[in-house]
């Protein structure tokens, strides 16, 4: 079974680019098929991620800061860590990613992400000028050692209320590529 976690930098707890980025990775795992050890098909079954571990940062807030973590974060870090595919779901915010996303992943040691599959989950206001957040955020996730699904997945803020019908067109685009980056990963 492959492990996958829905990483949210949202400043705002439980918020609505959570609940679309756990539809996200629920639509791309209802699509990639279940993959046994070394990304072999299995037989039968729906899905081969099963549901995935969520770690909402605005939930962590101050204690990310801290320079000792607590057990909460240290935690974040290790769940992030062992999953095999990183759904990393930011807003834009002065242009890129949130700093809280940048403070977590600070946490990580070089290659943290080395062992899995991430892909990005841009929430912009104006579409027009989304593209800089996702492209920031590949090369975030490529830097800690992740292979990064193209295409990640861009939304406008606009589009929370119901992101559905975006996230089922992308899901059936970014599934193979995910497929494929599962079975030849190291």
């Amino acid at each position: 079974m492959t492990r996958s976690t829905v990483l949210v930098a949202d400043p705002e707890p439980r918020s609505a680019i959570r609940a679309a980025a756990q539809h996200a990775s629920g639509a791309l795992a209802g699509l990639v098929g279940p993959l046994g050890p070394g990304g072999a098909r299995s037989a039968g079954g729906r899905g081969g991620t099963g549901p995935a571990d969520v770690v909402d940062l605005a939930e962590l807030g101050p204690a990310l800061l801290a320079a000792r973590p607590g057990r909460d974060v240290v935690d974040a870090v290790e769940t992030v860590r062992r999953s095999d595919v990183l759904l990393v779901a930011s807003p834009q915010a002065h242009g890129s990613y949130t700093g809280l996303l940048k403070v977590f992943l600070d946490r990580l040691p070089e290659l943290g992400l080395g062992h899995g599959v991430a892909v990005p989950m841009a929430v912009v206001d104006d579409l027009r000028n989304g593209r800089t957040i996702e492209d920031d955020l590949r090369v975030l996730l490529a830097d800690l050692g992740a292979w990064v699904v193209e295409p990640g997945l861009l939304l406008g803020r606009s589009e929370l209320a119901d992101p559905r019908g975006v996230v089922g067109a992308w899901a059936e685009v970014a599934a193979p590529a995910l497929g494929r980056a599962l079975a030849v990963r190291v």
